[in-house]
């Protein structure tokens, strides 16, 4: 007696014409909607405001969010590794100091403040993993006692006084240094009409896409925020690459802060203080661009564009300052709903 065995391949269960069509229109939103939402505000403004569309105001903006977008890059790269760098605008606010103090009171040029803010950075972020790496301290307490120490230590420093030159010091002498001209062209200089700002954080949007996209270690480093331990049996050095990460965020926000030292022309001891906040707003809204649910640069830099569309559209339009925080915290609660709850929902 033989048997036959049906060669007939089970197929999956037909999924129902409305159902598709709903997965892909999710999907679409999903992946999509962050740079609809950012094209449209940018239309409406456009197109209901004149001076938004003029050349200048653009760049204007682009300039204005600079600095929360180098900042948000350094965010970005801890967030990689699964962390979060609490203290970037205590960086910047410290880059703004020691700018400060290095040409008004120590009479140096512009090169040797650029190094003294730079290393200032790399200085910080070194504390940052020394407390998380070695001492074992969550990231997220490790750079929030961070700040705290720095933001403390500067106004030590100067004795709770911004530095401007012409200032008198303890001495009784009066400050023999200014800023420098090549100094202040950092935010206020133009090449081919563009800000040189602008330039430097375009610069430093593609090197940090180069580096987390393009390289060994940046595939590494999302690789540890993952799965560290994961990672660390795959012989990967998780402390050494997310020390990496927070020296690298502390040069960049050492270089924000060298922007925004250029801009005001003095050593404001309040500089950084508000741009914790868009740094931070600007790499998690990062996160729900192309439906990566994860952080990414390109996001980042087009999370900050977003914010400076809203602030400078509800400006143009007269709006007080105080609607454009809850503004910019509905679309950050927005980017949050793409990039966890509807990104849940369609893995599930």
């Amino acid at each position: 007696m033989t048997t036959t065995q049906s060669t007939e391949v089970p197929t999956k269960a037909a999924i129902p014409p409305a159902t598709s069509t709903a997965v892909r229109v999710q999907n679409a939103v999903i992946k999509y909607g962050f740079i609809f939402v950012t094209v449209a505000l940018f239309l409406y403004f456009a197109l209901s405001e004149g001076s938004f569309r003029e050349s200048a105001t653009l760049l204007d903006t682009l300039r204005y969010v600079s600095v929360a977008a180098i900042l948000g890059l350094g965010v970005t790269l801890t967030m990689a590794v699964g962390g979060m760098d609490m203290s970037v605008g205590a960086v910047a606010g410290l880059g703004v100091s020691v700018a400060a103090h290095t040409m008004v009171v120590l009479n140096q040029v512009g090169t040797v403040a650029i190094l003294a803010v730079l290393a200032a950075g790399a200085l910080a972020g070194l504390l940052n993993a020394l407390l998380i790496v070695v001492l074992k301290i969550p990231d997220m307490l490790a750079t929030l006692g961070t700040m705290f120490v720095i933001q403390g230590t500067k106004l030590i420093l100067v004795d709770g006084q911004s530095i401007t030159p012409g200032m008198t010091l303890d001495d009784g002498t009066t400050a023999p240094g200014r800023f420098t001209e090549g100094f202040l062209r950092i935010d206020r200089g133009t090449v081919l009409g563009i800000p040189i700002s602008v330039l430097v954080f375009g610069g430093l949007t593609i090197a940090a896409w180069v580096f987390l996209a393009r390289t060994r270690w940046g595939r590494v480093l999302y690789a540890i925020g993952a799965n560290p331990e994961a990672a660390r049996l795959a012989g990967i050095r998780v402390g050494a690459y997310r020390a990496l990460a927070y020296v690298l965020s502390g040069v960049l926000a050492s270089i924000g802060g060298l922007i925004l030292a250029s801009r005001i022309g003095q050593g404001d001891v309040s500089a950084g203080t508000s741009q914790l906040l868009e740094a931070v707003a600007v790499a998690l809204v990062g996160t729900s661009v192309l439906g990566r649910g994860r952080p990414n640069v390109w996001g980042t830099a087009l999370g900050a564009v977003l914010i400076g569309i809203i602030t400078t559209g509800l400006t143009i339009k007269g709006l007080p300052y105080y609607t454009q925080d809850v503004v910019e915290g509905a679309v950050l609660i927005l980017a949050l709903v793409f990039s966890f709850t509807l990104s849940k929902r369609r893995t599930a």
